[in-house]
């Protein structure tokens, strides 16, 4: 892997194209500074599940997005990361907002990865909860 550290820069700062899924999606990510990652959205009617909320799954995505650019962000150009585990908690129902997830390292030992989200909506209420557990690995393997 390149270096993590100038491949997130390239990306806020608009040098490289984002992955796929995030325009798929819609996500963008807009910061990564102290060990926080910072990836936002503009959800709506697009993202909707069958009941008019935006999916969990939509939700899912921008939090594992933020969680996974948290842990890229400490990775030496000789690692690589897969996630073992990623658990959500849900607090309320979306139609149309403006969404931001915020991931941070909780704790890295030398084979494992322990990150967490929280999306927040426009007024800072929070909307869910993500934490993951990744696995580190040598680069390419």
């Amino acid at each position: 892997m390149d270096d993590p550290q100038k491949l997130i820069a390239a990306w806020i700062e608009g040098r490289i194209e984002p992955a796929p899924v995030a325009r798929l999606v819609g996500f963008r990510l807009t910061a990564c500074d102290d060990g926080v990652a910072r990836v936002e959205m503009d959800a709506g009617a697009q993202h909707h599940n069958p009941m008019g909320s935006v999916h969990g799954g939509i939700l899912c995505d921008l939090a594992d997005a933020a969680m996974g650019v948290a842990v890229a962000a400490t990775l030496g150009e000789d690692e690589s990361f897969v996630t073992l585990e990623l658990t959500a908690r849900y607090f309320r129902a979306v139609r149309s907002a403006h969404l931001v997830a915020e991931g941070r390292i909780v704790q890295r030992g030398r084979g494992v990865v322990f990150a967490e989200a929280a999306v927040t909506d426009d007024d800072g209420r929070p909307i869910a909860h993500f934490a993951s557990t990744c696995l580190l690995r040598p680069a390419g393997g």
